[in-house]
């Protein structure tokens, strides 16, 4: 390979690192994303909690497992935040490559095109603004498990499974992102290919998905998680319209999250029209050189599916049956967030930007019309860049917090928390709402009930022993009955504003251990009941299968593409696993 090859090779990757640091530069100061959705501590455990068996509904896994096991070597707050800028990298740079495969006569201009729209657009802004770091993660890994699976139906080889199983279980560090990464896989099954047999590579897609989930199954299965909840808050999650657009035109222009607090600034108002159609007149253009290639219409009736499903989903009958189907199983309730499921649009979204190269080649030069294109793409969305225009950025805990989480660990034991509230806002943490730390923090259990309040409505948890030590706490309970309930410490965050009802009689009998201006504990002596040995095993099994699975197949992925780049005849891009 001539040296200009070895450098146009990396063109797309250096773009897309560039977009990506671009949007989380503040990321790279010291300290830790603490905003909404997202925690991150300097340490985590392998508390029941992290490994899905508390009352809570295993939404966290494998991701809360993966901290417990990296955080003991590297800083939880560097972990997240690199996690968070490989996520968004990975999108740009996958884009690039699955354009690269199914419209190859686009070219590098193409290829930048298809980057710039996986990474510049309100999907991401808006899960970087609520917290949804995992997430991302995963939405880096489609435009890749697609790539992968249409190059394993043109070649069976051991490599490109490996490739497969890497994706696709990367994605699976979060429900959603396994959930997402299967959806895309088999859509991609369905393009021709002269390899690996549609029903092969389906059923091994299957496969990978199952292994993969294996942790999240596990503790659904094992745990107390999946109850039912008084109310499923369907109506609360539902995707919303943006200024100018009703919910199909914010869904087909990626927005339109529930949280309307979670959106950059340009999105609230009517700009979000001229932005959508902007966004969407780059794909439009595309569509032409694309909709007869055989290997890219699967890709594009998935991106139809997922906007126009998560609209249904959001009309009053629409919402009646998702109701009904969550109250019947709660497990589903993973399908409340309409909106995350658009993140299935990019892979054809970004194909189809980069097939505009091609439609306007009789008018314009390739070179023309990628950066009219990019320029257009990042200028609709302006406050995207540096952190969703400040929104995102690392914080720093007082010394209290590090201080509680010492003497908790010395002698864990269940935690209850005031003030009663799920959601904290601290002035040290910015303006924006955060989960409460302290659970990711700590090797015992903190009790939260889950609840969710949004515009005034609260959405119940599935905390249902934690909602009764917090009534005990807020009537001024006896320190006898919370000891009784299996309760050892409380913890006032008085940093944070919030109802503590009664609470004061309660604590005003109990041994104070620590007070400073943001944090008080106190000794209740309870003694704890957490999950079975054999409950706990059970799940940690499935938690190193799902590791096995991506470090294998990532090895093997890796070895192959260096193998490849290795032989002197090699003149085709290589392989990235």
């Amino acid at each position: 390979m001539t040296r200009a090859r070895r450098a146009v090779r990396w063109v797309v990757p250096g773009y897309a690192l560039l977009l990506a640091l671009a949007v989380t530069a503040p990321l790279l100061a010291p300290g830790y994303l603490l905003l909404r959705d997202a925690v991150s501590t300097p340490r985590s455990y392998f508390s029941d909690a992290a490994l899905g068996l508390g009352e809570s509904a295993p939404r966290a896994l494998p991701q809360d497992f993966l901290l417990a096991l990296v955080t003991p070597v590297l800083d939880g707050g560097v972990v997240v935040k690199a996690l968070v800028i490989a996520g968004i990298f990975l999108a740009g740079w996958g884009a690039g490559r699955l354009a690269a495969e199914l419209v190859p006569d686009a070219g590098i201009c193409g290829q930048l095109m298809a980057a710039t729209l996986a990474v510049w657009n309100p999907y991401v802004a808006e899960r970087l603004l609520q917290g949804h770091w995992s997430l991302l993660v995963g939405y880096g890994c489609l435009p890749w498990v697609a790539t992968a699976v249409i190059r394993l139906r043109d070649d069976a080889a051991v490599a490109r499974w490996a490739a497969v199983v890497f994706w696709i279980a990367l994605a699976g560090l979060t429900p959603t992102g396994l959930l997402l990464a299967a959806v895309v896989a088999l859509a991609c099954v369905a393009v021709p290919g002269t390899g690996t047999s549609r029903p092969w590579c389906a059923a091994g897609v299957l496969t990978t998905v199952l292994l993969a989930a294996s942790p999240w199954l596990t503790a659904s299965a094992l745990g107390d998680g999946l109850g039912s909840s008084p109310s499923p808050g369907v109506t609360a999650f539902a995707a919303r319209a943006e200024p100018g657009l009703g919910t199909l035109g914010s869904l087909a222009g990626l927005g339109g999250i529930w949280n309307a607090e979670a959106v950059p600034s340009s999105r609230t108002i009517l700009f979000a029209l001229p932005a959508t159609l902007v966004l969407l007149g780059v794909v439009a253009i595309g569509l032409p050189a694309v909709l007869r290639r055989r290997s890219v219409l699967p890709l594009l009736v998935l991106a139809a599916i997922g906007v126009l499903l998560p609209a249904a989903a959001a009309t009053g009958p629409g919402l009646a049956a998702l109701r009904d189907v969550v109250e019947a199983v709660p497990a589903v309730g993973i399908l409340r967030d309409g909106q995350k499921w658009v993140a299935l649009a990019m892979p054809g979204y970004a194909v189809a930007a980069a097939a505009a190269v091609v439609t306007l080649r009789g008018r314009l030069r390739p070179g023309a019309t990628a950066a009219v294109g990019i320029v257009a793409l990042v200028a609709v969305l302006p406050d995207l860049a540096f952190g969703v225009w400040g929104k995102v950025t690392p914080v720093r805990y007082p010394p209290a917090w590090a201080a509680v989480a010492s003497l908790i660990d010395a002698d864990p034991a269940d935690v209850a928390v005031l003030p009663a509230d799920s959601m904290r806002q601290f002035a040290w943490a910015g303006a924006a709402p955060v989960l409460d730390p302290l659970p990711r923090w700590v090797r015992a259990e903190v009790l939260a009930t889950g609840d969710l309040t949004i515009s005034g409505h609260t959405v119940p948890g599935e905390g249902g022993h934690a909602r009764d030590v917090q009534r005990m706490l807020l009537a001024g309970g006896s320190p006898e009955s919370l000891a009784g309930a299996g309760v050892g410490w409380v913890v006032v965050e008085s940093g944070s504003a919030g109802t503590t009802g009664n609470a004061q009689r309660t604590l005003a009998r109990l041994p104070m251990v620590y007070r400073d201006g943001e944090l008080a504990l106190y000794r209740v002596g309870g003694t704890s009941v957490g999950a079975t040995p054999g409950a706990r095993l059970a799940v940690f099994a499935a938690h190193l299968a799902w590791l096995l699975t991506l470090g294998a197949a990532g090895a093997v992925a890796a070895f192959s593409a260096v193998r490849r780049r290795r032989r002197p005849t090699s003149a085709t891009p290589d392989a990235a696993p």
